[in-house]
């Protein structure tokens, strides 16, 4: 069973399943994360997102990468992951995201970002801990770092 983070499901609320591919991504002592502006304020999260029907997780996560901070990579392997349950406002229904990181290597800047109102950030791994506001990715990147972190891929 994998883990739960955040809110817990509403009682008589109806849950969509959405999968995602979410990566921490490293550049020398940096992580590159994405913002995206929202009518609530600028939301910073690891890169990724939902894994569309007939597509697999690491060619998501690569397509996702690409759109939301104009960036390539290279994912080198899994961290773990999480469910979370949410209201998607893009899409307008209550989702149970399930969501699994993964560890890569930030690649060539290929242009701007493709998604609209999203841009990329760069932080250092302590400093990403204390804005992201998804429990899940910062349980996983905390794990990452006691482990070794910057210091071990």
């Amino acid at each position: 069973m994998i883990a739960r983070h955040g809110t817990p499901p509403r009682a008589g609320v109806v849950y969509r399943r959405r999968p995602g591919a979410y990566a921490v991504l490293v550049r020398g002592a940096r992580l590159l994360l994405t913002v995206q502006q929202t009518p609530e304020g600028p939301d910073i999260q690891l890169p990724g997102g939902g894994i569309d029907p007939g597509e697999s997780p690491i060619p998501a996560l690569l397509r996702e990468v690409r759109e939301e901070t104009g960036h390539s990579a290279r994912i080198l392997r899994h961290l773990g992951g999480f469910r979370e349950y949410t209201f998607m406002t893009d899409y307008g229904f209550h989702a149970e995201k399930v969501c699994n990181v993964y560890l890569g290597q930030v690649g060539l800047r290929l242009g701007a970002p493709s998604e609209p109102g999203h841009s990329d950030l760069w932080l250092r791994p302590q400093e990403a801990l204390a804005v992201l506001p998804s429990p899940g990715g910062r349980r996983i990147l905390a794990r990452w770092l006691a482990a070794g972190g910057i210091g071990r891929r």
